[in-house]
């Protein structure tokens, strides 16, 4: 499916008040797509879906060696989103896009905390993109996973990224969000966004 006929989020937003449409219950879920090998195909205009947050732990505050040092840029799919904002729950063909971009760093890069300074002040500024995963729930593609979600990457040297992708094992990101993620195995708490749509319960 091409980014043009992806559901804005004030259409689907109005559906669901004014037609009393129910995501909870309908199977629109704009679900990812799967070549015949069953890897993952790269998702379209991912940049335009709701984009919730960008958590980011850089190496000179972790030692100079922190496990995720980018900037996690995350897109939630556009129809799941409205579908947790109105159930608090997140469906069946949920998609949420990573896209991780390195810290910038120039001439004025502060070699002890890397920290950048630009003319809002100094911090902590995106540089290039050098990363894509997908997280996605779909039990009964994945009834062995967690919750029924699973874990993807298309790589992370750069674009352009991989056109397909295949599962990770289990251990590989499963188990942190089944321990530590405070939704349904998402990080909501990370994501001011997702927690104001949850207060709101």
């Amino acid at each position: 499916m091409t980014a043009k006929y992806l559901p804005t989020f004030a259409m689907i937003t109005t559906l669901s008040l004014t037609a009393g449409w129910s995501l909870a219950q309908d199977s629109d879920i704009h679900g990812a797509q799967f070549n015949a090998a069953g890897k993952v195909l790269q998702p379209v205009g991912y940049r335009k879906w709701i984009f919730v947050g960008a958590p980011l732990t850089p190496n000179a505050l972790n030692g100079g060696e922190a496990p995720f040092p980018e900037f996690h840029n995350v897109y939630v799919e556009p129809t799941a989103f409205a579908a947790f904002e109105a159930t608090g729950t997140w469906p069946e063909g949920t998609q949420i896009a990573k896209e991780l971009t390195m810290v910038q760093t120039d001439v004025s890069t502060d070699e002890e905390t890397g920290a950048n300074a630009q003319v809002s002040g100094v911090g902590y500024f995106q540089g290039e993109f050098v990363g894509l995963e997908l997280l996605i729930k779909d039990n009964q593609r994945f009834p062995q996973e967690p919750g029924g979600w699973a874990f993807f990457s298309f790589g992370h040297g750069g674009e352009p990224y991989a056109e397909t992708a295949s599962a990770f094992p289990t251990d590989s990101c499963n188990a942190c969000h089944a321990d530590n993620a405070e939704t349904d195995f998402v990080f909501t708490q990370f994501y001011p966004v997702l927690r104001a749509m949850m207060e709101k319960d």
